[in-house]
């Protein structure tokens, strides 16, 4: 295991198991337009922002709500389902872990504040984290690093001493064009890209009790 000063989270399919929750959100909200879920639809949007996200539904499917009337709306939707979301396995663990060694943890996502706080605040791990900035403070989502850039200069941790903890290829590519170590983690909802993970992130976890974490 490689040494760091500081480690960044994903939310989504990271430390919660969240993920399936926006196939469904989608699929209400399109339907109420009249519009189907097209294929391919999830991998399209993996990873950007919500504002990229409405901008890409208003491209796509000519929604002629507002960026900040669609975000509000989806949020709206989303809320309950992240203050019930569960926290993916070993997580606390991990969290108690790198306190104990007073190493700093930061979150960077591309979800909303809203729904990252709801997720967070659900389960008391909040106070976890020196830094959390979501997709609603930066302009370019992941692939692009601006999300973990932003996070490690909160906390004031040079990027080549972050670990980065994800579970999508756009976020692993994110971590690595910020200069950053990524640990990528399993999820069942991008099992299909479990190769191209391990090829391109520094360590691959099962979960956060895999004894390599501990090291």
């Amino acid at each position: 295991m490689f040494e760091y000063e500081a480690v960044l989270f994903d939310l989504d399919g990271t430390l919660v198991d969240s993920m399936g929750i926006w196939k469904g959100i989608d699929m209400e909200y399109l339907g109420k337009r009249g519009i189907a879920v097209p294929d391919g639809l999830q991998k399209a949007i993996e990873g950007i922002s919500m504002y990229e996200t409405a901008d890409y539904f208003k491209e796509r499917f000519r929604i002629p709500d507002s960026h900040e009337r669609m975000i509000r709306e989806w949020n709206a939707m989303a809320l309950e389902k992240y203050r019930q979301v569960p926290l993916k396995k070993g997580v606390l663990r991990y969290l108690r872990h790198l306190r104990s060694r007073n190493i700093p943890c930061g979150l960077a996502t591309s979800n909303s504040r809203p729904l990252t706080d709801a997720a967070l605040k659900s389960h008391g791990i909040d106070g976890f984290f020196h830094a959390c900035v979501t997709g609603d403070e930066i302009k370019k989502g992941k692939p692009e690093p601006d999300v973990y850039l932003t996070a490690a200069g909160l906390i004031g941790v040079p990027p080549e001493k972050c670990l980065v903890f994800e579970d999508l290829i756009a976020g692993i590519m994110a971590g690595k064009r910020a200069g950053m170590r990524v640990c990528a983690v399993e999820d069942v909802y991008s099992r299909q890209d479990r190769e191209e993970k391990i090829r391109l992130a520094d360590l691959y976890i099962k979960d956060y009790e895999d004894e390599v974490l501990y090291g």
